[in-house]
């Protein structure tokens, strides 16, 4: 039977290795990642936390035979961790397993100027991508968000980064109260002339048990309307694509080529493992799928890796029905849509079958999904309303 062009172009899927340093130097309002402020951190002794950890997984054959793709340091704030420390951990990963040629190894930073000095350090440690909190380049929008930078310290972190790594990213945050298309389209205008291959645009969502859910609670904070929201977005994505960087997720905007790595694991339904407080794994094992997390509290972390090699607290099979669920809302997310054959072969299903043609057939002809045997997609016009789309898909 011929192959298609689009089977021959059947994206990796790839192995990623997710490590969370779980320590801000303070709580931002809106954030809900597992984050925390502490006065004194020994980092020495998280140091070889991870080496122990990273060492069971390794000794228990997960990612045998695979090749990591990708290697993220999330947070909290990872730029706090001394270089020293990513530097032990990628030499200890290297060792562990084989790295692919053009392993992405990403760092998060925020841009205050002590942070920004560490760039060529972790760069030297092979650090090769940073991704920079910058969140706004206005004064009085950085002291709403609680960032503890200036816009004149998130310029020069960027400056900073694209002296030191060969990719960078950025986040802004945008749909804030108050917020006009005007000021927004500046804000784009401005991100565009300091960005390198890759920016990420989140909207402001006001999340369980934070800060602004107090505000909002309280009566002092209003959100912003939805339809005014779904305005922005639009505004986003034609400013973005006219500039040569379109959505390739809802949220993410690249270059071609620029587009992270890491995060495509996640969206096209790849194994990954995780250390450190918090972190989650899927993992593709011979007897199927395993979903694993770990304690969340960093002491309660740090003490069971000490005692038991692992922080792992929870470990759960998952059927391949239900990894079939995931591998749909991660993978329409994306503007590639899911790959028939990365579909396969993460579930073990055949996606004609899991989601038949005759429910997917009124969506088509509603413009706002695409299918052909090779994949299936949500348009524009369906990523905007992914959450809708996905009900009537999976019902």
């Amino acid at each position: 039977m011929p192959v298609s062009a689009e089977q021959q172009a059947i994206p990796r899927r790839g192995f990623g290795l997710y490590v969370h340093w779980p320590f801000c130097v303070s709580k931002c309002p809106y954030c809900d990642f597992n984050s925390h402020v502490r006065e004194r951190v020994d980092a020495a002794r998280w140091q070889q936390a991870y080496l122990i950890e990273m060492a069971h997984y390794a000794a228990a054959g997960v990612g045998q035979g695979e090749t990591i793709t990708s290697v993220f340091f999330g947070g909290g704030t990872p730029s706090l961790m001394p270089p020293a420390t990513a530097a032990a951990i990628l030499d200890a990963a290297g060792r562990h397993w084989h790295f692919a040629d053009d392993v992405e190894i990403t760092l998060e930073a925020n841009p205050n100027s002590a942070e920004a000095g560490k760039f060529a350090a972790f760069a030297a440690a092979g650090i090769n991508r940073l991704s920079i909190g910058v969140q706004s380049f206005d004064a009085e929008v950085l002291k709403f968000l609680g960032r503890a930078h200036d816009a004149g310290e998130a310029r020069r972190a960027i400056e900073a980064a694209a002296k030191a790594v060969p990719r960078y990213s950025f986040d802004l945050i945008y749909a804030r109260p108050g917020q006009t298309a005007q000021s927004w389209r500046a804000e784009l205008q401005d991100a565009l002339s300091l960005a390198g291959d890759h920016l990420s645009l989140y909207t402001l969502t006001i999340e369980p048990n934070t800060g602004f859910a107090g505000a909002v609670a309280r009566g002092v904070l209003q959100p912003m309307p939805s339809d005014d929201q779904a305005a922005l977005y639009d505004l986003t994505q034609g400013i973005l694509g006219q500039a040569g960087m379109p959505a390739y997720e809802i949220s993410n905007h690249a270059k071609p080529g620029g587009e992270s790595r890491h995060n495509l694991v996640y969206w096209r339904s790849g194994s990954y493992l995780g250390l450190g407080p918090g972190a989650h794994m899927r993992l593709q094992q011979p007897g199927g799928w395993q979903a694993m997390q770990n304690r969340r509290k960093p002491e309660a972390w740090l003490e069971q890796v000490e005692s038991d090699s692992h922080g792992r607290e929870s470990a759960t099979p998952v059927s391949n029905a239900e990894r079939a669920e995931e591998a749909l809302m991660m993978g329409l997310r994306l503007a590639e849509g899911v790959y028939t054959g990365n579909f396969r072969a993460a579930t073990g299903l055949d996606l004609e079958v899991f989601v038949p043609a005759e429910r997917s057939a009124p969506l088509e002809a509603a413009g706002l999904l695409v299918r052909n045997p090779d994949k299936i997609v949500a348009t524009r016009e369906g990523r905007a309303v992914l959450d809708g789309l996905l009900a009537r898909l999976l019902a």
